[in-house]
């Protein structure tokens, strides 16, 4: 029996038959997409395939997504604890730079095994990170240099959300807060859903940052968490800000103000 004959009894076309993949089509897509990937370990799909049209690439989303799936890319995730069901307050988002900071602390370790410490600070409007100090102890009085250093560059915020962690409760912290008629927003203790928006960066930081470099000293940690902010800041997108960066975010608010 011919193919024609073959093909017609089995109602396939031949040209189906006949097809032979064109795996040197998809080499841009393997080499870019290895590539992002390799720089951007804990991205996954969406973030990457945002970095991608970001660069100007068209490619169809299920073809990269097939792509992105033979490299075997995708990882497990951690599966979500459940939770009771519960109605909380939605956290207003503030409508202006300046109006919300979320300020916190973290905690990880050298390769010599001697812990550090990191201070974090985020707008809460634009989720710029505008600080992570490190050190091996960060006390109140650090707290406050770190502030009036943020402060220098993007004036006084109207409130700043925390939780209640012995460094921001102290009173320098509150004399601080009382000259310059900054406004503490205590979380309750044990809700850490309280301080959602620092809660998600902590979340990123640990995630992208801290838990895959190896640190061998204080300054080489800030050197790589100093890199990393600015990552976050300027390549890092953001689906809550329209799919931008912090930095393109605030760039297309003034480009609005001045029409």
């Amino acid at each position: 029996m011919s193919i024609r004959q073959a093909c017609r009894t089995l109602s396939l076309s031949r040209t189906v038959y006949v097809y032979q993949p064109n795996t040197r089509r998809d080499e841009p897509v393997i080499q870019l997409l290895t590539e992002l990937a390799e720089r951007y370990p804990r991205y996954g799909f969406k973030k990457l395939f945002r970095l991608l049209r970001r660069q100007g690439k068209t490619w169809n989303h299920k073809r990269v997504h097939r792509i992105y799936c033979l490299l075997k890319l995708n990882f497990r995730r951690k599966g979500k604890q459940r939770l009771p069901v519960r109605n909380p307050a939605p956290l207003a988002t503030p409508e202006a730079l300046n109006q919300g900071w979320s300020i916190d602390f973290m905690h990880d370790a050298l390769v010599c095994g001697r812990r550090f410490r990191t201070f974090n600070v985020v707008d809460d409007y634009n989720r710029e990170a505008l600080a992570i100090e490190i050190d091996l102890n960060i006390p109140a009085q650090r707290v406050v240099r770190v502030l009036d250093r943020i402060v220098a560059d993007c004036g006084y915020p109207l409130k700043m959300r925390m939780d209640n962690g012995p460094e921001l409760i102290s009173l320098v912290q509150a004399q601080w807060a009382y000259e310059h008629g900054v406004t503490m927003d205590f979380s309750r203790p044990g809700k850490p859903t309280d301080n959602p928006f620092i809660e998600s960066f902590n979340g990123s930081l640990r995630d992208e940052c801290l838990n895959i470099h190896w640190f061998l000293s204080l300054e080489d940690a800030q050197d790589k968490l100093d890199s990393w902010r600015r990552e976050y800041n300027h390549e890092r997108t953001h689906s809550s800000l329209n799919d931008m960066t912090p930095a393109e975010f605030i760039r297309s608010l003034r480009k609005d103000e001045d029409l």
